[in-house]
C-alpha cells in the first residue's frame, strides 16, 4: 500500500497485490463520503487490479484541501492523483459525485479512461431538482444549526440513504452513518462558487469508453432519469439495476454488484 497527499494533491491510496502489469481501477466516492465507501470492493478487486483510491477535496484524507468544491475541481484533483500515483491509464468506478468527475474525465483525457462503472451518475451541467434540494438544506443546516446537526439530518432524511436505514444490519448503516460523522463539511459551508460547468451532454456521444450504468431499484428518480439519458446516448453501454436496492448498490448489496462489475472488467477487450 501506498498513501499520499498534502499540498494541493488530494489524499489517495494505491492498493493490489496483483502485481505491476495489472491494469489500474480508480475509485471515486460521493458527497459527504471517502474511499471507505469501496471497503467492500477492496478485497474483491485488488487480486487483479491495481487500485487507486482517491478522497476528493473537502473529504477524508482531503479535508483540508481548499474549495471552491465543484465537479471542475473534483475532476482535476482526480487526475492529480492518478498522475502523482503514475496511472496513466485506468478503468473508473464512481459514484455520485464521483460519477460525474469519472465523465468529465473520460469526455476530456479519453486517453486516461479505459472503461466506466457508474452508480447513480450524474451528468455535470444538468439541474437534478431534488439533489439540488436536499444539497441546500444540509448547507442551510450547517451554517444555522452546525455541522453534527447536518450531518445527522443529511442521513436521516436523504433517500438516497434510505435503504441503508430501513435495512440497518444487512446494508452496514452504523458503518456508512460512522463515515459521514467524520465529514467536516468544507463543501457545505465554503462560500466560494465552484467553476461553471455547462452541460455535458453534447459531449456525451464522443465518451467511446465502454460503460456499465448501475441504480438501485428505488434509487432517486433524478439519478435514474439521468442513467435514462446516459443509456440513450453514449456510443457503448450497459445498464444494471440491483434488486432492493437505493442509492448506494455497491455499499448495499456488495456481492450482487461486485460481481457485477467483474463481469463487465472481464469482458471488456
Amino acid at each position: 500500500m501506498n498513501a499520499s497527499g498534502g499540498g494541493h494533491l488530494p489524499f489517495f491510496e494505491t492498493l493490489g497485490s496483483a502485481g505491476g502489469e495489472a491494469p489500474w481501477l480508480t475509485l471515486v466516492h460521493g458527497a459527504s463520503q471517502d474511499h471507505r465507501v469501496f471497503s467492500a470492493q477492496i478485497s474483491v478487486f485488488e487480486q487483479h487490479h491495481r487500485l487507486l483510491l482517491v478522497d476528493l477535496p473537502g473529504h477524508g484524507g482531503s479535508a483540508a484541501l481548499p474549495g471552491p468544491y465543484g465537479f471542475e475541481e473534483h475532476a482535476l484533483s482526480v487526475l492529480a492523483a492518478m498522475d502523482e500515483a503514475g496511472v496513466e491509464v485506468t478503468h473508473y468506478w464512481g459514484t455520485h459525485t464521483g460519477a460525474a468527475a469519472g465523465l468529465l474525465l473520460a469526455a476530456r483525457r479519453p486517453q486516461r479512461i479505459a472503461s466506466l462503472v457508474l452508480e447513480g451518475a450524474v451528468i455535470p451541467g444538468v439541474d437534478l431538482a431534488a439533489v439540488a434540494e436536499a444539497l441546500e438544506r444540509a448547507r442551510s443546516s450547517a451554517r444555522i444549526n452546525g455541522m453534527e446537526a447536518a450531518r445527522s439530518e443529511w442521513f436521516e432524511r436523504s433517500e438516497w440513504f434510505k435503504v441503508i436505514r430501513e435495512n440497518p444490519h444487512q446494508c452496514r448503516a452504523d458503518a456508512h452513518r460512522a463515515m459521514i460523522a467524520d465529514f467536516p463539511g468544507g463543501p457545505w459551508m465554503d462560500a466560494a462558487a465552484p467553476r461553471a460547468v455547462p452541460s455535458l451532454v453534447p459531449d456525451l456521444p464522443s465518451i467511446r469508453q465502454p460503460v456499465l450504468l448501475i441504480n438501485g431499484v428505488h434509487d432517486l428518480q433524478d439519478f435514474v432519469r439521468v442513467a435514462d439519458t446516459l443509456e440513450q446516448i453514449l456510443p457503448d453501454v450497459q445498464r444494471a439495476r440491483i434488486p432492493k436496492a437505493g442509492g448506494f448498490p455497491l455499499w448495499e448489496f456488495p456481492d450482487r454488484v461486485n460481481d457485477l462489475v467483474r463481469r463487465f472488467l472481464e469482458g471488456l477487450p
